[in-house]
């Protein structure tokens, strides 16, 4: 998703751009019942480690959506590495469950559909990805051309991949359980991301 805007922000920046586990063509642990594989807090180690062997002790993250909730968990566990931090389009996690009400719930019905015992919602989803792909990225009304077709069969391309569908859920599993977890225990801690 990051085609458009990493080219630019490359002019400028060691611009790196790691798909999380379990998305597009990255590794994808099978489901297990407490859907830890898929923790932000597995997959902010992931990217902690990814940086590290890169030769990055420290660094600036730029995240959106399921990966801003992957750097926020980062922040959180580790302060020494983060720099700065931007976040885009997320509230904590934690938050949005504890406030939730009819608006989110309709807004953001897919967080429930898809946390979903397996493999329901991964049944629905295979009987047509692409169908499943086109309302779930027209939520909020945009124009048919707003992923560039290169894009759109890259994301058709991950989402065909044998247990892409069943990562995303994990997901959204372990959003559910786990990473809640995970938060409150932080929040009990009082830990707050340092980086600004």
């Amino acid at each position: 998703m990051w085609h458009r805007i990493a080219p630019l922000l490359a002019e400028r920046h060691t611009v790196i751009c790691p798909d999380l586990r379990g998305y597009g063509f990255s590794g994808k642990p099978g489901p297990t019942p407490d859907h830890a594989p898929y923790a932000k807090r597995a997959m902010a180690a992931d990217m902690l480690g990814l940086m590290r062997g890169l030769g990055h002790e420290r660094f600036r993250v730029l995240a959106h959506d399921r990966g801003a909730r992957v750097a926020h968990r980062l922040a959180l566990d580790a302060p020494e590495a983060v720099e700065r931090l931007a976040l885009l389009d997320i509230v904590p996690t934690i938050e949005h469950f504890e406030r939730t009400d009819m608006a989110f719930a309709l807004g953001y019905y897919h967080w429930f559909f898809l946390a979903q015992k397996h493999d329901l919602p991964e049944r629905m989803i295979l009987r047509d990805v692409e169908d499943w792909f086109d309302l779930q990225t027209s939520r909020e009304p945009k124009d048919r051309g707003f992923f560039h077709p290169e894009a759109r069969a890259d994301y058709l391309a991950a989402l065909r991949r044998p247990g892409t569908v069943t990562a995303i859920c994990e997901d959204y599993r372990a959003a559910a359980t786990i990473d809640l977890e995970h938060d409150r225990a932080s929040r009990a801690a009082g830990r707050r991301s340092a980086a600004r």
